[in-house]
């Protein structure tokens, strides 16, 4: 069993620090251990902060409840699941907390994710409104019980364009950070709504 799962982290690691933002709130149950949802905020060289979700259980937690504020050292795995929201189904992205270490003094600031998997889509190649070429692409990652996680990632320029020429099938390595972006989408009746979207910014890519 621990083999399986250190071969799993070799191939799906996430590491994390920062501030944690919001109190912990019931996620679900599985086989009789409660797992809890909070928001970490790490922020970047620019200043600006990806709000990233973490899954952790009770007992990581250790009776913990009041932590907003508190600062915060993670390690786990990137998740994804889909979630039916008005019909619609939505991806969403975790991480999935292994270590759980919560200490009063601040930490440095870390967002570091190491994926190994499958090209399981063909890549969409774009350019930003600044002129910057783009490729998003999304990496199938197996883990255990035959299950697989299917995570999206956005490479830029010399990055994107060798990622833009692969083919489904292809096993990648990639590194990068877990990154939270806002956009604003319209509606029929011309309502204006934010949603933030959640993806593996690539700064590192290997076949």
């Amino acid at each position: 069993m621990e083999n399986r799962e250190e071969k799993t982290m070799e191939t799906n690691r996430a590491e994390l620090a920062g501030v944690i933002l919001t109190e912990p709130f019931f996620s679900h149950k599985t086989y009789g251990e409660s797992f809890y949802e909070l928001t970490v905020g790490v922020e970047r060289k620019s200043r600006c902060m990806d709000c990233v979700r973490v899954i952790v259980s009770e007992r990581l937690l250790k009776g913990q409840r009041k932590l907003a504020g508190l600062y915060v050292s993670v390690l786990g795995q990137v998740r994804t699941y889909n979630e039916d929201v008005c019909g619609k189904s939505k991806l969403n992205i975790v991480v999935f907390s292994k270590e759980f270490v919560v200490c009063e003094e601040s930490v440095k600031f870390c967002n570091a994710i190491c994926l190994e998997g499958f090209l399981c889509k063909p890549p969409i190649r774009r350019t930003s409104p600044l002129g910057r070429e783009i490729c998003d692409i999304m990496l199938a990652v197996n883990r255990m019980y035959n299950k697989s996680d299917y995570i999206p990632c956005i490479a830029w320029g010399r990055n994107a364009a060798y990622a833009g020429d692969l083919c489904v099938g292809a096993r990648l390595r990639i590194e990068g950070r877990l990154q939270s972006r806002e956009y604003k989408k319209r509606d029929s009746q011309g309502n204006c709504t934010t949603h933030t979207a959640y993806e593996v910014s690539i700064l590192k890519i290997d076949e």
